[in-house]
């Protein structure tokens, strides 16, 4: 059994989904679930954690309701606006939800470098334990020391880091990405998802060989107990087809134990996301 812990769907819209520019054209289209279960029928993986692509509650609440009617889709990471004021009255309304298993912000996207660690953003962020609700940390790799800042104010908040914080691996540049990796996965509440890195390197000539070293620093820092499948569909069909991501994952688990690989495919998943 599989269980992919990073995948989108969206009703493409040209304004919406600007981020999809023209090197990215072969995505500008809709994805919907009965589009993931295709592709996914050739493969083991039998269960999904769908996150948000847009930060609004519309589309919270659209993932919700796709989740009530998809028995494969377990969980959902939504958007919640965590710097409002009236972020506690939002948090008790969607914990009615058992589907809404974290939430998500694309920090990647402001502007302000210290976002991560302002006052009203952290004041929601300490508001989600009550709620057994997961964080997931969406950033460059630039962003990691103010987000080992952020982290080290939460020492009681379950963290999942989304497509490894996203290194330079176009340019082959380890550091000092890997040093930060290091650090930030000293903290245990801090998971991380292998996902998202095809579409950090060249999407047409990346090699599974320049992938290596990124795959082996996370292995290193995270370890089997702290690592998740992620396939970042349908974003990363603009660098390879699904079933090739997950077969090179799987190659790169090898050196793991049977029960190791399990815990990164599935059984990780079940237990950080309470699925």
């Amino acid at each position: 059994m599989i269980i992919d812990t990073h995948h989108h769907y969206w009703s493409y819209d040209p304004v919406e989904f600007d981020w999809i520019d023209d090197e990215m054209a072969k995505i500008r289209q809709s994805y919907f679930p009965e589009n993931l279960k295709e592709t996914l029928g050739i493969t083991e993986v039998e269960a999904v954690v769908t996150v948000q692509a847009r930060q609004s509650l519309e589309e919270t609440d659209w993932l919700l309701q796709l989740a009530a009617e998809n028995d494969f889709m377990r969980g959902i990471v939504g958007w919640l606006p965590l710097v409002a004021e009236n972020i506690n009255e939002l948090l008790e309304k969607y914990n009615k939800n058992d589907k809404l298993k974290a939430v998500r912000h694309v920090v990647q996207g402001e502007s302000d470098p210290e976002f991560i660690i302002g006052k009203d953003f952290n004041r929601g962020i300490s508001q989600l334990k009550n709620y057994g609700l997961v964080y997931d940390i969406l950033i460059l790799e630039h962003q990691l020391p103010n987000t080992i800042r952020f982290v080290d104010q939460h020492p009681n908040q379950q963290f999942v880091l989304d497509h490894i914080a996203k290194p330079r691996i176009k340019a082959n540049e380890l550091e000092p990405w890997a040093k930060n990796i290091r650090e930030l996965a000293k903290r245990e509440n801090v998971s991380c998802k292998i996902s998202g890195m095809v579409t950090e390197a060249d999407f047409n000539n990346w090699t599974e060989e320049q992938l290596k070293p990124y795959f082996e620093v996370v292995f290193e820092a995270f370890g089997p107990n702290r690592l998740m499948y992620g396939s970042d569909w349908p974003v990363c069909l603009v660098a390879t087809e699904y079933a090739n991501w997950l077969s090179l994952v799987k190659r790169q688990l090898v050196q793991f134990t049977e029960n190791e690989q399990k815990m990164i495919f599935y059984k990780n998943a079940v237990e950080v996301y309470q699925l």
